[in-house]
């Protein structure tokens, strides 16, 4: 999993433009080192694939360094139930959002959530990430796929636009993620 993390950086390095749809997890660029470890583990342990979690998360946090340079730019839409989905444990999920509302912050990130129950023209999509106009990686259970085709590559851009069309951003997405943030230490122990 470390080498799969490694991987991607030199994609990473040459892409100025990230949008990213997540409909499951904050996306890898935003997490914090507990919650890549917790996510990165239960991912393992389903594949039964060898457990190098620690590493795989020390490489994944290394990498996420590229949110703060200049020069790139990082869309986030995120379905709301990203933010109540909990990841290794309450704490992990209130540290994990408490993170992202300070990644918000960032000159270069823009987070929009989707909310729950709103009437929109797009069904949820698997998560995908458009590396500028040129590459879709697609997140499936079983496999990451890579779009290249022009025609496919401009069907995620649109989809993508579709659904910032329904997402909620500035005050009202950070409203959204302080009210999963409270509600998590509303709940039992």
């Amino acid at each position: 999993m470390r080498r799969l993390q490694e991987s991607r950086v030199p994609l990473y390095e040459r892409t100025e433009t990230f949008r990213v749809y997540s409909s499951s997890v904050v996306p890898g660029f935003l997490q914090t080192h507990e919650y890549a470890a917790a996510l990165l583990k239960s991912i393992s342990d389903f594949h039964g694939t060898p457990d190098d979690v620690e590493d795989a998360a020390d490489a994944r946090v290394a990498r996420n360094h590229i949110v703060r340079e200049r020069g790139r730019r990082f869309v986030f839409l995120l379905e709301e139930s990203v933010l109540t989905h909990v990841i290794g444990s309450a704490e992990t999920t209130a540290g994990q959002l408490g993170h992202l509302l300070t990644a918000m912050a960032f000159p270069s990130v823009s987070v929009g959530i989707v909310p729950a129950g709103a009437t929109r023209n797009m069904w949820t999509l698997e998560t995908f990430t458009l590396f500028d106009e040129g590459r879709v990686h697609v997140e499936l259970l079983t496999a990451a796929i890579t779009v290249t085709a022009p025609g496919e590559v401009a069907q995620y851009a649109n989809a993508f636009a579709r659904m910032s069309a329904h997402a909620v951003v500035g005050a009202e997405a950070r409203a959204r993620i302080t009210e999963a943030l409270s509600s998590l230490s509303d709940e039992p122990a």
